[in-house]
């Protein structure tokens, strides 16, 4: 049986969310974050030299990178119904998505959550305006001005039908999922982006996403 390695609060979520709308049967090995450092456990480095998640367990291979498997489980368990075929001219849109998701959308995101927490970390009170005075800096004339560039971007291809892929749902939109829900949680633009607000409403309405979180756990992303 399939098997996905899933930590807690992690990309892993859209994994088991993917094969819950794909029916097909799994296990899950889970694994808990460091509460002080929020790091994956060392355990997962025996899954995967890298020690990160998601990493599934398919017929003896073992495979990260959440694009990487979202394109292998679609390729050998879809038969249409959450990717384009490979040649109809929406793949191509499909592919896009599941790479840009990672590529482009995520490290602004991840930037400015690392900018907030230096601007928190404890550290000699000495420290703590120089610290605040870069972290402050980074986000104003690097992190804000990106995030606004990528989020109005998507917000704006949403407008179109809603989903990212065609005017139905797709494996595109989990993938997207994960940076859209960050973007809601830490961008500060939530009332600036009314499609990609619904985007998320929507989605997280789906069964198969809240048949995912039963069997993932809690999930936040604040």
């Amino acid at each position: 049986m399939l098997t996905v390695h899933h930590l807690n609060n992690s990309r892993s979520q859209r994994v088991l969310w993917l094969l819950e709308e794909l029916d097909v049967p799994y296990e899950i090995r889970k694994y808990e974050r460091d509460p002080k450092t929020m790091l994956a456990p060392a355990e997962l480095r025996a899954i995967h030299p890298l020690g990160k998640s998601p990493v599934i367990e398919d017929d003896g291979q073992i495979l990260a990178e959440s694009g990487a498997i979202i394109e292998y489980l679609v390729d050998r368990y879809d038969t249409g119904r959450l990717a384009p075929l490979p040649d109809m001219p929406e793949r191509l849109r499909f592919t896009y998505w599941l790479h840009y998701a990672e590529g482009s959308a995520m490290p602004p995101l991840l930037l400015k959550l690392v900018a907030s927490r230096i601007a928190t970390a404890p550290m000699p009170f000495f420290a703590k305006p120089i610290a605040r005075q870069i972290a402050n800096k980074l986000q104003s004339t690097f992190v804000d001005p990106q995030l606004a560039l990528h989020l109005n971007y998507v917000n704006n291809e949403l407008a179109f039908t809603g989903w990212f892929v065609g005017s139905e749902f797709s494996a595109a939109d989990i993938q997207m999922s994960f940076p859209m829900e960050a973007a809601m949680a830490r961008s500060g633009l939530q009332g600036k982006l009314p499609h990609i607000a619904a985007f998320v409403k929507r989605v997280q309405q789906r069964p198969a996403y809240k048949r995912a979180l039963e069997r993932g756990g809690p999930y936040t992303l604040g």
